[in-house]
């Protein structure tokens, strides 16, 4: 079972992403994951990506490209996969399609940008975990600190609100005509099979309506 999970940012993406493939007995694939140890890791993917992330742009096509192939043809990939992030532009899903990869299923999220960008003005991150809190839904026992190591949290360049709504910009145009171009594919071909769930709704909820939607199409 090869999935495609798509939505704003500050959906619930990477929660749902992580759920879902632990449900399904498949790897998680993030772009965000990958990049974010890249960061860490100071390579110079990391570099590259930290700079364009602070701008609240797009990778370039090649970059994001080639490190999602090398990924997917792994051998835990072999059974299936649930992609989170990638692709994001009708480019990078031909490139997929050139590579032979193919997509059962398109999944997409779909959040107001007035309830994204609550979301996200609101984040707090422990960079080296990835561990994410929320000061209204999901705050840390200590203000400004992580609950495991005690670290500090940070307030990402990117969540701040004109980077948010510049992502949100980004996204619409962008992700957007993706978005159509599977739903073209589904229309054609019958794959990938192309569904919209609402992602403004608790996190148990949103889950069953995608597990439900593929039990009622596979």
């Amino acid at each position: 079972m090869r999935i495609l999970l798509l939505g704003p940012p500050g959906s619930g993406k990477g929660t749902q992403a992580k759920g879902l493939a632990e449900m399904l007995n498949i790897p998680h694939i993030s772009t965000g994951d990958m990049l974010r140890q890249a960061i860490i890791n100071q390579t110079a993917l990391g570099q590259d990506a930290k700079r364009y992330m602070n701008q609240g742009v797009l990778l370039p096509d090649p970059l994001i490209i080639e490190m999602t192939q090398r990924r997917l043809s792994k051998q835990d990939c072999q059974s299936g996969w649930l992609l989170d992030g990638f692709p994001r532009t009708i480019v990078q899903a031909e490139a997929l399609a050139d590579a032979g990869i193919v997509i059962d299923y398109v999944i997409i999220l779909e959040v107001p940008d007035v309830a994204v960008i609550h979301r996200l003005s609101q984040r707090r991150v422990h960079l080296a975990s990835g561990r994410v809190y929320h000061l209204t839904y999901c705050p840390p026992r200590e203000p400004g600190k992580d609950d495991e190591t005690g670290e500090p949290l940070i307030h990402r360049e990117d969540d701040y609100e004109p980077t948010i709504q510049k992502r949100l910009n980004v996204y619409h145009a962008q992700v957007t005509p993706l978005i159509e171009f599977y739903r073209s594919l589904s229309k054609q071909h019958g794959q990938p099979k192309t569904m919209s769930v609402n992602g403004d709704a608790p996190i148990e909820a949103v889950r069953d309506s995608v597990i439900q939607l593929i039990k009622q199409t596979g």
